[in-house]
């Protein structure tokens, strides 16, 4: 039997008098990748918010690995082991692409970045980084600012520090928005790579990403949910293709 490692429970959120979330049941099992998909307006970047603590519910819960985490913080969450990106790019712009890295390493081991360290945990550190550097094609970009970066790369940048910090659910918030063609593969591939093994939530609008990634596919449709399922049953559903895939071009 699957276990639900993030579940929400009739989660509602108001905005200044207006509904935005009406009683959404999300379920996402251990080690699936889950996409939420649905037209402009739909609640996806809603839910996102609330579910990483950027906002609190007005009703509902919210809850990860079995723990009511409705209203937490996303500092707190990060501690309790849920990861996430940014629609808009949110790394340390004026640090090196290994310092920013090393960041979440630190973070991960639950070191200090200071002069009192001991050497050899600095060592492990850096050998980690670097690892993680040749695993996401950044090596040669060790010591250039992060804002220096290709767009690209800096979006590759930014999901690559949501993962260093070993998360175990991982929250992907249109890690490919603004990306070319090419660049959209690349980070397919990366993000197919990092997440290997681990639980993902991405939110995307390109269906050859969602189709590409997902196990399973959440679509909400006016704040509620619309359908849940596979690519291929989410594909072939009347009412999703009458509310979403049929107003895009084919995928």
């Amino acid at each position: 039997m699957s276990e639900n490692i993030l579940e929400t429970i009739k989660l509602f959120y108001d905005y200044s008098g207006l509904q935005v979330l009406t009683g959404v049941d999300l379920q996402v099992e251990k080690g699936e990748r889950h996409a939420i998909i649905g037209p402009n307006g739909a609640g996806k970047t809603t839910l996102f918010n609330v579910i990483t603590g950027m906002y609190s519910p007005s009703r509902g819960k919210v809850m990860f690995k079995g723990k009511n985490v409705s209203g937490f913080k996303p500092h707190k969450l990060s501690r309790l082991g849920m990861g996430r990106s940014f629609q808009i790019t949110s790394t340390f712009h004026n640090l090196s692409t290994f310092q920013n890295i090393r960041m979440g390493v630190l973070s991960r081991m639950g070191i200090r970045f200071n002069m009192f360290n001991r050497v050899d945990k600095m060592e492990e550190v850096t050998k980690e980084t670097n690892a993680i550097l040749e695993r996401i094609n950044l090596k040669e970009e060790t010591h250039a600012p992060a804002d220096a970066l290709s767009y690209g790369k800096h979006r590759s940048l930014e999901v690559s520090l949501a993962m260093s910090t070993d998360p175990d659910l991982v929250m992907l918030d249109e890690p490919t928005a603004g990306m070319s063609r090419d660049e959209t593969h690349n980070a397919v591939d990366l993000i197919r790579r990092l997440t290997e093994g681990k639980t993902m939530v991405i939110v995307e609008h390109d269906m050859d990403v969602v189709f590409s990634l997902a196990d399973r596919i959440t679509v909400l449709h006016h704040g509620k949910v619309l359908a849940v399922g596979k690519p291929d049953e989410i594909r072939n559903m009347k009412e999703v293709k009458d509310a979403y895939l049929g107003h895009r071009r084919e995928v």
